[in-house]
């Protein structure tokens, strides 16, 4: 593809984004499946124009609004051009596939951008950090002289994390299998699973994913499935298991023996987790679909689980690295809405734990209204439960890598711990 080409491709794809009701990298997929054409460089490039411009929309609107210029996908793709240097060149837009060249106001737009910082003093502290508005004062309240950092490594891309799949490998015999097909990965500093990519690489034409020795998963997700502590032989269940990430993590550390349920409310996504279990080589998970918190099956299934993860469904705060779209389509009454259905579904769950088991609640959340509070609420109100401390559990089931928190939960954050954000807490039922 030609510049032009991928300049137009760009404005397209980010207007998809924008006017569809789905996660970005599901209209991106979806965009360059359906346009074969595009090859892998090509499309890298335009995904790289695409989410550069998601990263930083707070601030080119800000931009084009004090310009007086109307903000959408093609004004933000050429502001964003315009302040990385780029001028409206007639080769720009010409060509096939190219995008309509400039009006006259367009023009005067980037020429007045042109060689400016994104940054600017009168930004508003939400702007400058990329995040709602009216999510300021939890922010705040939850950070404090620490947001203005917290939130600049959230706007940060995140790097590629892969938990070794110990069914079928080591952590330095999968380092090595990548080496060999040349790519370049070091240890995660907490997790013990975990390894870390120097660069982004097309995992499926790797064969070390192919062949299942490695997962793509952040570290503080592998953090939160080693916190749950599952044993060979023990019964198991991943109440919101999704596309089984957790799921694969938890497999693996039973060694393949007991029983480990995978449950989730959307059949499709039960389904879509069958090509991974395959391909790690699990063979002791059974996938479940529920019909809500008051399934039949979880009353019948009550009392007979030593272990039961809850990875609630939140407001994805912790992952804006990764999804920097999401964060713009959050509302006031979404997280409320998620609040009441995380306290419902975190009590339905808990009926399933057995005397002397443990409960584990983990989101992606960074919000306490989603993570400290609700933990504390269902402790308020289930007496028969009580904390397991993290720094309790943490030379036992991680290792001797110091515990990155000093309080009974797990919450880590890009900036203090490089991972996205997450929380987990570990609950025991009285025996």
């Amino acid at each position: 593809m030609t510049p032009a080409a991928r300049l137009a491709a760009a404005i397209e794809l980010l207007a998809e984004i924008e006017a569809l009701a789905r996660p970005a990298d599901q209209v991106a997929s979806a965009y360059f499946k359906a346009r074969r054409y595009i090859g892998a460089k090509d499309r890298r490039a335009v995904a790289e124009t695409v989410w550069r411009t998601l990263r930083r929309r707070a601030r080119l609107d800000w931009w084009l609004a004090r310009l007086d210029f109307p903000a959408d996908a093609r004004a933000r793709v050429l502001a964003d051009l315009a302040l990385e240097g780029g001028r409206a060149t007639p080769d720009l837009f010409q060509g096939a596939h190219s995008a309509p060249p400039p009006g006259r106001e367009e023009r005067t737009m980037m020429e007045r951008l042109a060689g400016r910082d994104i940054f600017h003093h009168e930004m508003p502290g939400w702007v400058r950090g990329e995040y709602p508005e009216w999510l300021g004062p939890r922010l705040s309240a939850l950070f404090g002289e620490r947001l203005t950092a917290e939130m600049g490594a959230m706007r940060d891309e995140a790097p590629l994390d892969l938990r070794v799949n110990t069914l079928k490998a080591d952590r330095e015999a999968a380092r090595a299998a990548l080496a060999a097909e040349g790519i370049d990965s070091r240890p995660t500093p907490l997790s013990p699973l975990g390894l870390r990519l120097a660069q982004r690489v097309a995992l499926v034409q790797v064969q070390a994913w192919r062949g299942g020795l490695i997962e793509v998963q952040d570290e503080g997700s592998q953090l939160v499935a080693l916190l749950a502590d599952p044993h060979p032989g023990m019964a198991v269940a991943d109440y919101c298991a999704g596309a089984g990430g957790k799921t694969l993590a938890l497999a693996a550390r039973m060694e393949n023996k007991g029983r480990l349920v995978a449950c989730d409310v959307a059949e499709w996504r039960v389904d879509r987790a069958g090509d991974r279990l395959r391909r790690a080589g699990v063979h002791n998970v059974t996938r479940r679909v529920l019909s809500g918190e008051s399934d039949k099956w979880i009353k019948r299934a009550a009392g007979s689980f030593d272990r039961v993860l809850v990875d609630a469904p939140c407001t994805g705060t912790g992952t804006w690295r990764r999804n920097p779209d999401a964060k713009w389509a959050l509302t006031e009454t979404d997280l409320t809405e998620l609040v009441d259905r995380q306290r419902a579904i975190l009590a339905s769950a808990a009926r399933l734990v057995k005397p002397g088991g443990r409960l584990i609640y983990a989101t992606c959340s960074l919000l306490a209204e989603e993570n400290e509070r609700q933990a504390e609420e269902f402790l308020a109100a289930h007496p028969a439960f009580s904390p397991v401390p993290v720094t309790a559990l943490w030379p036992e089931v991680i290792g001797p890598t110091p515990c990155p928190v000093d309080g009974p939960w797990l919450r880590l954050s890009p900036l203090a711990h490089a991972t996205d954000g997450f929380f987990a807490a570990v609950m025991e039922r009285r025996a």
